[in-house]
């Protein structure tokens, strides 16, 4: 009497594994394709009337534009860790960029989107600067590898000893040499290679590649021919900088063209930013090269006002995105982790706590819907405020003080500091309505106490909670 029912409930079962195996060959292929440095105002499609961009115009033009979007840092290797693990870099205990041999890392504990993606059946591959630990390619440390990348082509920072014919790339733990060419195109190559190979062999499959370029970052260097594309660049290092963001951008234009002739780029999702805004003239003596561009941003890298973290953002996915879209709304690339999640079939962990959103609803122009406002902590900032929040069209920002009224700066969580760090105080608050003051000149904190409560309130608590998280080194 039961075989009827059996058989229906073996049919409804096979029905379902068909489905879900459909929806599995539907998931997009994902790309992030990450700048070093590269400023808000660098860009044409960003208003910048000098530097030549066609291939990262076209890719905004076929996708929507965020005027918005933000890193999770100003300063590389905490950027990177937020992109990585969807949660504010302090939690892993990530403060500040990352010198040689430090034993600053990304712990291996980390949930990481490329392991994340991994076990949801994508393959997986990561070309360019990882700068996530001190000790690259070393045991002591966890290496690309280790957080879910099958194929991983990297350096620990920069491309050394400039961007033209590099030697200190490494390939899945083995020294490959000097590479000759730029450091752009040889990034984008291993990543189209790659991608080519793995298409060819395992179509069905989808893929996720992580392509993190050098470029702009120090120590710039660009082709000849680029160069005098610029002759109206006068100023020392000028023409060579923006030669290298040109470059940069012909590097992406290797990769679009590799989808083309792959024939998948209308289900790939293309994302194209950078690690935290522009390096500008003078903040150090060999600095003569960085002519990165803020646009009419306030600050530089290096800052929690809007130079420092608001960034390009721009994502291409024919098949579900509408061309030619330009949104305000602010996302951040926290919310990259979340939102793969969502695509792609991911579980996060149920106690992990991430600061990022799902931004699926954003590729159509809407606003996120988050827990918490966006939130930064960096301890090194140059200018006097140390913590942010935005929440909608309000931005917050605010020094820490000692019991003593003293500004507090620190380079890590330490033992020694845990507690000064944990007990700070806010204050020298800013507050801007971001929405539509984006270069931060009309400070309303007199003007508008209750806003200011309010937002100080929410300010405190992140801050609190995330302190409380964040790892300390001995």
């Amino acid at each position: 009497m039961l075989y009827p029912f059996i058989k229906a409930l073996l049919i409804l079962i096979a029905s379902s594994l068909s489905l879900a195996l459909t929806r599995a060959d539907e998931r997009p292929n994902i790309i992030i394709i990450l700048c070093d440095d590269l400023g808000y105002g660098d860009l044409s499609c960003y208003g910048n009337t000098v530097i030549r961009t066609p291939n990262i115009d076209h890719l905004a033009s076929e996708g929507i534009r965020f005027t918005s979007f933000y890193s999770s840092s100003p300063v590389c290797s905490p950027s990177r860790v937020g992109l990585m693990t969807g949660r504010t870099p302090n939690r892993a205990g990530v403060y500040d960029w990352i010198p040689r041999g430090n034993r600053m890392h990304m712990g291996k504990n980390e949930f990481t989107m490329p392991a994340m993606l991994k076990k949801t059946g994508y393959a997986t591959c990561m070309s360019g600067k990882w700068h996530c630990n001190g000790l690259f390619n070393q045991k002591k440390q966890p290496q690309p590898g280790d957080f879910g990348f099958d194929h991983w082509f990297a350096t620990q920072n920069n491309a050394a000893p400039s961007h033209e014919d590099p030697k200190n790339f490494v390939r899945n733990g083995k020294s490959v040499g000097i590479t000759k060419g730029f450091s752009c195109q040889i990034v984008a190559q291993e990543a189209v290679n790659w991608i080519t190979e793995h298409v060819k062999n395992n179509p069905d499959q989808p893929f996720f590649s992580y392509v993190a370029f050098h470029e702009p970052h120090e120590p710039i260097a660009s082709p000849v021919n680029l160069i005098n594309n610029y002759p109206e660049a006068k100023k020392k290092g000028e023409a060579l900088y923006y030669a290298n963001v040109e470059n940069m951008d012909s590097a992406v234009g290797q990769i679009t063209r590799c989808l083309d002739r792959l024939k998948v780029k209308e289900n790939t999702l293309v994302i194209f930013s950078s690690d935290n805004g522009p390096e500008t003239l003078n903040r150090y003596r060999g600095a003569w090269r960085s002519h990165g561009s803020p646009g009419s941003l306030r600050g530089m890298k290096l800052h929690t006002h809007e130079a420092g973290i608001r960034v390009a953002g721009i994502m291409r996915w024919p098949i579900q995105i509408k061309a030619k879209q330009i949104s305000d709304a602010p996302v951040s690339a926290l919310d990259l982790l979340p939102t793969f999640a969502s695509l792609a079939a991911g579980e996060i962990p149920i106690n992990l706590k991430l600061d990022g959103a799902d931004m699926v609803n954003a590729f159509g122009g809407a606003t996120v819907q988050r827990k918490q406002p966006l939130f930064w902590c960096y301890y090194s900032a140059l200018n006097k405020a140390k913590i942010a929040i935005r929440d909608g069209d309000w931005k917050l920002l605010a020094s820490l003080k000692s019991a003593d009224g003293k500004n507090i700066k620190a380079r890590s969580i330490t033992e020694s500091n845990r507690t000064l760090l944990k007990e700070a105080k806010l204050g020298d608050f800013e507050l801007y309505k971001i929405s539509i003051d984006i270069n931060e000149m009309n400070n309303l904190a007199q003007k508008n106490p209750k806003k200011l409560d309010t937002l100080t309130k929410k300010l405190e608590s992140i801050y609190m909670n995330m302190v409380q998280d964040a790892k300390t080194w001995q």
